[in-house]
């Protein structure tokens, strides 16, 4: 008998090398936690967020129901093991949530293939062709398996399904696993996410040094940037502002603001230096 399938999406990493919360990233002033959901939702009734008890009442993982990690291990292996545990009976598809270029024709090949007699059903990666734990079906099977992986020391999901009885797929796109982990990968991959259309007019203002390096207290200017974060870079090759932006404060319309925070036309953006002296 072929057991129910539900949804994870995976949100409850640590996004050290993005330096910001990966979840709450904004693509087309959608974040791509909000757009990974949304899509599972599409194909699957009942689709949960996996979290790390810290992250819970994190305004973007809030408003979706939430399957929080267990004690004992880390990584998006502690994901799947709490979802298993959560429902022992359930098939889960397993996605991550830093997956911005996921499309549903790859989700209806998955599902077209889904072999439940397997331990699991995932893809073959377009890069190294390793399984691609993070876009995958998780039988039922596959728990017992787990918990004497995990015995071992052992939390690598791609290593267990290497050793497992998995059914591998080739990708319909093969772009479309390709996970988003430092702001350069941001950056580009909003680019092209970016609607052609997507051209706003904006006013910025600049204060100290910035001020100094752009030769203008403000400026009305026409970009593509979607949020804050790449605004701010964008302005940066443009004036060869020397200033990280994690040493800036940023304000939309007179509030502060988060640097994911989805540009719209008209809006005043202020990029505020720290105050010198004390």
């Amino acid at each position: 008998m072929t057991a129910s399938l539900k949804g994870l999406v995976l949100s409850g990493g640590r996004s050290t090398r993005m330096k910001q919360d990966k979840a709450v990233l904004a693509y087309a002033g959608e974040t791509q936690l909000d757009r990974a959901v949304k899509l599972l939702q599409s194909r699957i009734k009942d689709v949960f967020v996996s979290v790390r008890a810290d992250q819970a009442q994190e305004a973007t993982r809030a408003r979706h129901p939430q399957i929080v990690d267990g004690e004992g291990v880390e990584g998006p292996i502690a994901g799947i093991r709490a979802a298993q545990a959560a429902d022992p009976e359930a098939a889960w598809l397993v996605v991550a949530c830093d997956l911005p270029l996921l499309d549903a024709s790859t989700l209806d090949a998955l599902l077209a293939s889904r072999d439940s007699r397997r331990v699991a059903t995932a893809f073959r990666s377009s890069h190294d062709g390793l399984p691609e734990p993070l876009c995958g079906i998780w039988e039922p099977r596959s728990r017992d398996g787990l918990e004497a992986f995990l015995a071992t020391g052992r939390n690598c999901p791609r290593k267990f399904l290497i050793n497992s009885d998995t059914l591998l797929l080739d990708q319909p796109n093969p772009r479309a696993l390709d996970n988003v982990n430092t702001p350069d990968e941001f950056q580009a991959t909003s680019a092209q996410l970016a609607p052609s259309d997507a051209r706003r007019a904006l006013r910025v203002q600049y204060f100290a040094l910035l001020r100094e390096q752009a030769k203008c207290s403000e400026e009305s200017l026409q970009t593509d940037a979607a949020t804050a974060r790449d605004l701010y870079a964008e302005l940066t090759a443009r004036h060869g502002f020397t200033l990280p932006a994690d040493m800036l404060k940023v304000a939309v319309n007179a509030e502060f603001a988060d640097w994911s925070r989805p540009l719209a036309a008209g809006d005043t953006v202020v990029f505020i230096p720290p105050v010198a002296g004390g």
